[in-house]
């Protein structure tokens, strides 16, 4: 696995040696007070998919190996081990309520639910939409 760090000669040296085709991962860190379940650290993956038509150095999309490679780097050519992918689904913790929970729903609660559907499903109750009226 090679890595790229985050300095000029190793960014040129990614834009130089990367080719049209080649994957790279990116690692992110993750800000726990926004995310807590979420994982620590992920990666990001991207594929070349060309050349600079000008400066000749390798592209991906729009921007350049070279300014990835400054701005997110270091970036490696094998997916990090024990890191998960940004695009994959996240790790399901546990169920909403749990396995053991259950609960019945009494006569007044079930006739409460009847009603409150009852008068919002009415199409002639019902304001037009995106109105002001509730």
């Amino acid at each position: 696995m090679t890595t790229y760090d985050r300095t000029r000669r190793d960014a040129k040296k990614a834009s130089r040696e990367l080719k049209k085709g080649d994957t790279f991962y990116v690692t992110l860190d993750v800000a726990k007070n926004i995310a807590p379940y979420e994982d620590s650290h992920l990666y990001s993956e991207y594929t070349v998919t060309g050349d600079h038509p000008l400066l000749g150095g390798a592209m991906v999309g729009g921007q350049s190996v070279e300014g990835i490679v400054l701005r997110d780097g270091p970036i490696h050519t094998r997916p990090p081990k024990g890191l998960r992918n940004i695009a994959s689904p996240g790790p399901q913790d546990d169920a909403p309520l749990g396995s053991d929970y259950e609960a019945f729903l009494d006569e007044a609660e079930l006739r409460g639910l009847d009603k409150r559907v009852r008068q919002g499903s009415d199409p002639q109750k019902r304001g037009r939409l995106n109105s002001w009226r509730v």
